[in-house]
């Protein structure tokens, strides 16, 4: 398997492995579309983003994989009670993915959330989504 779907996999296994404040139980899919009615349950989904390979050093390569987590629900009515619990747990998932350093061979270089939620999904669909950006890094010889 490739280097970036076996380190979302390994993602998907310490986030099921977790406790958090909500549960959850983390998929990895290339392609996340869901529809609309299916979203009134919390969605977790680690999509495997990108790979930057560069030369780390004398035969030695560095491979910075992105990996997207998006975290999305399906709002009743959209107000800062029904919101602030799915921020909350986004950043408890960020704080969890630093803590835990590694995923298989690849370990954490930095975690980015911007925008910190979807405006465009928030507004037309009535749904929150959220979607941290893991960065890890593995070096191979």
């Amino acid at each position: 398997m490739a280097l970036i779907a076996d380190i979302a996999d390994a993602v998907v296994t310490a986030l099921n492995d977790h406790t958090f404040s909500q549960p959850f139980t983390a998929v990895r899919a290339y392609r996340p579309v869901f529809d609309l009615k299916e979203m009134t349950d919390l969605h977790v989904t680690v999509v495997p983003k990108g790979v930057e390979l560069t030369t780390a050093g004398r035969g030695l390569a560095q491979s910075d994989v992105q990996i997207d987590v998006g975290v999305q629900k399906k709002l009743a009515g959209g107000d800062n009670a029904e919101i602030d619990p799915l921020l909350g747990l986004v950043q408890e998932i960020a704080e969890f993915v630093r803590a835990t350093g590694r995923f298989g061979d690849a370990a954490w270089v930095k975690t980015e959330n911007t925008p910190i939620y979807s405006q465009e999904h928030l507004g037309e669909l009535r749904q929150f989504t959220s979607v941290l950006t893991l960065t890890l890094r593995v070096m191979t010889a």
